[in-house]
């Protein structure tokens, strides 16, 4: 009969390695000793070094060695095993690095017939109704449940006897059951177990389970890991995790890193544990290698399967690490190469250059009431260069509210014009298209001669005679006059559209269009762009933001655009005064807001973020609303403002407030990008530690529009220590893209800037702020786009695949 030599090298190198402290396995060595020579009765008693016979019942053993003679006792032993056992390669010798990662085994002909993309249904043991509770968390296939990750792992593997518990710690124990018993604990049935090992007992206590003492009957042996209690000078385990103790069985619930997955109603971690256990085990070796193995070499990354086996049910934090490393990295390396490809799939067909007419642009801006200023004019020099190019421009434009993004777009479609062609703007809600429509033509009426205008046409005089008509179009402008306004378009009378997503309509029909503005470019996907690149002959696309995002993360968002950043404001621009109230001060914020409206002023509110549900704040909001109205502001005008509103009721209500009927407009975080009211001076914030720090400075940017001094007060309740930071920081920075970097920082990109509002593929695992796996990611996949930028090489048939799967679907859709 087989001995097995293999597992006892492992773990006699692995105790070696550990520094000889008895931690190289649950139990210690002197029990798996006592259990390896059990299991292996053809074993040579001999090969063990001489003291007393191994034994769980306290004699003496390797535990009772002091550590200076355990070293020369392994060295020893591992010398007898080389000497002896034939096949050596199994036998580490001393100092050998620790054994390899475990890896998923080969699967079984059973488990290779359901595939990858099989509904989880197939397999055994999740039902119908258990398939339903799976796909509330977007688990609906076996791939899906294998990058189910935990959120987070209890670390159970700190293995102690019962004298060495700790109170407060998270702490494991093998111990045998001496008395299960149910017991009533202030009403709610309960199980109470003694347990105990050779060096004392413990009590263990699992709340409303009173189903416990029939699996946990006296005379087993289980695995406590929790976190334990001292009551009368005696450890108890309130409501610990358990499993029963088989020896050379891996452990699920206990006495390891354990996963703590989401959870669903229905749904508990026990029983998703052990799903995900056999699951990823199973299935992980299907998972196709499609990393190159020369980036996977040079990165010293794990394998895709050991690196999903490591993620769910690590042997070590080091491992757990380098799996969050590898899947992380599959995630940016895809994202990145999915995104130089749309990019030159937009920018593989030529299109019309638009050449600068530098006689128009001259007088557009030398007429204009201001200067631009530096980053303007670099900003302008980019974008002009890209359109007398005939490969499609696609390029972002940063730049914060009032740093003057609208001139530069409007000098972009003055170029268009010049060139005797069409150009688009279009704004994510009509009173935003109405404010820009009307802000264009205002520049437009101070530099040349206006013909006619109206509230959605206006025409002016060129230089040369030419007329420039420009026209509003949105879904609220009555049938006949939008009627006549498609015909302009379409006949190319109208030269610059100003409107909503109508533009991109199928009977809107344009005559040629040359260039297409987008404002606020999350509220936009690549679906959208798409069908306004399909109005014209492949035009040029520039997309805007006034929200500020680090180069990072913005090279990783909008990978396939270009960027260009307007870092510089006007000169004069306002300081907007913030300050942070406690809020027992909140009187403080009533009283002023008082006298700003008794000054003319208006003002906003924004409502505390519950959650992320629109019912729910509109909810909060609508009871803030009433008790603001009737005992805080009686004798003032208050407006309402929630997700919950149809499109045309908040339409309704901004633009009541931006005609100065309201005093006070009440609302939820929808405001934060929203409309320009210059008389607006005051906007407080509600349980501000709970918003991060680049939405509280666009939240910030609703006031300081207009002449007057304005400002913001953040009302928080005492902030943890992140959180007081955050609100520091606002009070004292008043640079956009500073506070993003900031944000950044301290919370990550998955609450800064969430993957699916900007259209890329989900992020499972990786955190964007990761800088450095960023630039690897990227610096790889540029590498390979630019040798193999179809993916055509054989070598990359398997990464074609993937990247083909991660971009399909919906995924694209909502990008």
């Amino acid at each position: 009969m087989a001995v097995d030599c293999d597992t006892l090298a492992k773990v006699l190198a692995l105790e070696l390695k550990k520094g000889c402290r008895d931690t190289a396995v649950v139990g210690g060595l002197d029990k798996f000793l006592f259990n390896w020579l059990k299991e292996n009765p053809h074993a040579r008693r001999d090969l063990i070094p001489s003291f007393p016979t191994p034994s769980v019942s306290g004699k003496a053993g390797y535990a009772s060695l002091p550590v200076n003679r355990r070293k020369a006792w392994l060295e020893e032993f591992i010398q007898a095993l080389q000497q002896t056992v034939q096949d050596v390669a199994v036998v580490p010798a001393p100092g050998a690095a620790v054994p390899s990662p475990r890896r998923p085994k080969k699967p079984t002909a059973a488990v290779a017939t359901a595939g990858l993309d099989s509904p989880v249904s197939m397999l055994k043991g999740i039902s119908t109704s258990l398939a339903e509770k799976l796909s509330r968390l977007d688990v609906k296939t076996i791939r899906d449940f294998l990058y189910l990750f935990p959120h987070r792992h209890l670390d159970y593997s700190h293995l102690k006897t019962v004298s060495q518990l700790t109170e407060g710690q998270e702490e494991t124990v093998i111990a045998n059951i001496w008395e299960t018993r149910r017991i009533n604990i202030k009403g709610r049935p309960s199980t109470e177990a003694v347990l105990g090992d050779s060096t004392g007992n413990v009590r263990a206590v699992w709340f409303n389970n009173p189903y416990l003492a029939r699996q946990l009957g006296p005379g087993k042996e289980v695995v406590l890991s929790g976190r334990v209690r001292y009551f009368g000078g005696r450890p108890v385990f309130e409501s610990p995790d358990w499993e029963l103790y088989e020896p050379g069985e891996g452990f699920t619930h206990t006495g390891r890193l354990v996963p703590v997955y989401p959870l669903t109603r229905g749904l508990f971690q026990r029983q998703l544990r052990k799903l995900a256990k056999g699951i990823v085990e199973a299935y992980a070796p299907l998972v196709t290698e499609f990393i190159p193995q020369n980036i996977i070499r040079r990165n010293n990354m794990l394998g895709a399967d050991t690196a999903l086996l490591q993620a769910h049910f690590p042997d070590d934090p080091i491992l757990k690490d380098r799996a969050r490393f590898r899947l992380a990295f599959n995630e940016l390396f895809l994202l990145q190469l999915g995104v130089l490809q749309k990019k030159r799939s937009w920018q593989i067909n030529r299109t019309r250059p638009i050449p600068t007419d530098n006689t128009l642009l001259k007088v557009f801006l030398g007429n204009l009431p201001f200067e631009l200023t530096g980053a303007q004019k670099r900003v302008m020099k980019e974008i002009f260069q890209d359109l007398a190019a005939d490969i499609p421009m696609s390029r972002l434009l940063q730049g914060e509210v009032g740093s003057g993004k609208t001139i530069i777009a409007l000098a972009a479609l003055l170029n268009a014009v010049a060139a005797g062609r069409q150009g688009a703007f279009m704004a994510p809600t009509e009173i935003l298209a109405q404010q820009h429509f009307k802000a264009m033509t205002g520049l437009l009426g101070r530099v040349f001669e206006p013909v006619e205008s109206d509230d959605f046409l206006a025409s002016f005089t060129l230089p040369g005679g030419t007329v420039l008509q420009v026209a509003l179009l949105t879904s609220d402008i009555k049938n006949s006059t939008k009627k006549n306004i498609k015909t302009s378009i379409t006949a190319g009378a109208t030269r610059i559209i100003v409107g909503t997503h109508a533009i991109i309509q199928g009977e809107i029909n344009f005559a040629d269009l040359a260039l297409a503005v987008i404002d606020e470019q999350h509220r936009f996907g690549v679906v959208q762009r798409q069908a306004l690149r399909e109005k014209g002959d492949n035009p040029h696309i520039l997309v805007m933001t006034a929200t500020p995002i680090p180069r990072t993360l913005a090279l990783t968002l909008y990978g396939d655009l270009d960027l260009s950043v307007i870092d510089e404001l006007p000169p004069g621009r306002q300081i907007i005064k913030t300050r942070w109230l406690g809020s027992g001060e909140r009187y403080k914020a009533y009283n002023f807001i008082r006298r700003q409206v008794g000054e003319g002023r208006q003002v906003f509110i924004i409502c505390p973020l519950v959650e992320e549900s629109d019912s729910l704040q509109a909810k909060a909001a609508t009871v803030e609303f009433e008790h603001l109205s009737s005992e805080v502001f009686p004798n003032l005008r208050l407006g309402l403002l929630h997700g919950r509103m149809k499109a045309a009721e908040k339409e309704a209500v901004m633009r009541r407030f931006y005609q100065g009927l309201m005093d006070i407009l009440v609302a939820t975080p929808v405001v934060e990008v929203g409309i320009d009211v210059p008389n607006a001076t005051v906007i407080l914030i509600e349980s501000a530690n709970r918003f991060g720090l680049s939405q509280l400075h666009q939240f910030r940017g609703r006031v300081g529009r207009g002449q007057y001094q304005s400002y913001c007060i953040l009302i928080a309740e005492t902030a943890s220590e992140t959180g007081a930071e955050r609100l520091k920081a606002i009070e004292e920075l008043h640079d956009g893209f500073k506070l993003a970097e900031k944000d950044l920082e301290l919370r990550g990109p998955g609450e800064f800037f969430g993957t699916r509002q900007s259209g890329l593929p989900d992020l499972k695992m990786a955190k964007i702020s990761d800088r450095a796996l960023l630039e690897t990611a990227r610096r790889e996949a540029i590498a390979v786009f630019e040798k193999d930028p179809d993916l055509s090489l054989p070598q990359h048939a398997c990464l074609r695949a993937e990247l083909l799967r991660t971009w399909s679907g919906d995924k694209a859709e909502r990008s």
